[in-house]
């Protein structure tokens, strides 16, 4: 159930990554921003140059963004500067207190977890971390989790369930960890344990795919009463890469395996994967943390409260109900 992404290839993709769709728009920005130089040594009277270059930046940023294919998509949720999980526990919460370890292998630095409270709201937010350099990425194995990092999640869950908190998990990684060890360890068990476990939780479940959501790395805890995912998010079973390399046998073709795979947020909905879209700012949530972190808080505290109404067996029997449904056709 692991998505086989080799991690030395990943982080170089990160590194030589540059988004060739926003090019026309940082030329544009890098001759405003010379314009304005230019503004401050000159008598002569350039604002309404200036005003029009911007009005046309605005014009071009919002055509662009807002007609992104599932590749480029794909880009920006990969972005080096993108939030990860605990940019969105800080930015959320100002008590979180994280906790460790499976109590049976490890503590898998992969994923994070812990209580904290939003709106007064205590919850148990659950999530895979990436890192920001060589080092943290390293540390974090890339946001690629072990079985102990599975058991961890759930264990938490359970502890959540325990002492009737709701919980949020934040998704984003390239997939579960393929290693050998992690196979022997039991992979494929701790993520179909996480997801059998996951349809019986008692509390309210909100999932969130906040930028990668590839494979069983991904389902693993992402099985809610609300599944939602960001403008600029992909969730799928494979990464465009590794499906052009199967198909095509070259990763040359990523951009069509994006398309056909249908992984971007509207194709997600319209085929009724997923509850619903959190809108980013223009540009990508890496553009301002502290607007997306408030959109998200607002998404979470809506939907908590819907389902805080229902009873936990209300909840339990829509949860199955709804991922019963997914994938049957009626004829």
């Amino acid at each position: 159930m692991s998505n086989p992404i080799n991690p030395a290839i990943f982080v170089t993709t990160l590194a030589t990554m540059e988004l060739d769709f926003e090019k026309p728009i940082a030329e544009l920005e890098a001759k405003l921003e010379d314009m304005k130089e230019l503004a401050k040594d000159s008598d002569k009277d350039v604002h309404s140059a200036i005003s029009a270059l911007e009005k046309k930046i605005r014009a071009l940023k919002k055509e662009t963004f807002e007609n992104l294919t599932g590749w480029q998509r794909v880009q920006l949720s990969r972005h080096p500067d993108r939030p990860y999980t605990l940019d969105y526990i800080y930015e959320m919460t100002s008590d979180f207190i994280e906790l460790f370890g499976d109590r049976s292998v490890a503590d898998d630095k992969a994923m994070v977890g812990g209580l904290g409270t939003i709106d007064g709201q205590t919850f148990m937010i659950i999530g895979q971390q990436k890192g920001r350099n060589t080092k943290q990425r390293q540390h974090r194995n890339f946001g690629m989790a072990n079985p102990e990092g599975y058991r961890k999640a759930l264990r938490l869950m359970k502890m959540a369930e325990k002492f009737n908190k709701p919980i949020i998990t934040l998704i984003d990684t390239p997939g579960a960890f393929p290693g050998l060890e992690a196979e022997e360890r039991g992979q494929g068990e701790a993520i179909a344990r996480n997801l059998k476990e996951m349809f019986m939780l008692k509390v309210p479940i909100i999932c969130i795919v906040i930028g990668e959501g590839a494979s069983g790395g991904a389902l693993g805890i992402a099985i809610g009463d609300r599944v939602l995912m960001l403008e600029n998010s992909w969730y799928s079973v494979i990464s465009p890469e590794n499906c052009s390399t199967i198909l095509w046998r070259s990763w040359d073709y990523k951009e069509q395996a994006a398309e056909v795979l249908k992984l971007t947020g509207k194709d997600m909905l319209a085929n009724k994967l997923i509850d619903g879209i959190i809108n980013e700012p223009l540009g990508g949530a890496h553009k301002d943390l502290q607007w997306m972190a408030n959109e998200v808080k607002s998404v979470i505290m809506k939907n908590f409260k819907e389902l805080d109404k229902l009873t936990p067996q209300e909840r339990i029997s829509q949860r199955i109900d709804k991922f019963s449904a997914m994938g049957v056709v009626k004829e």
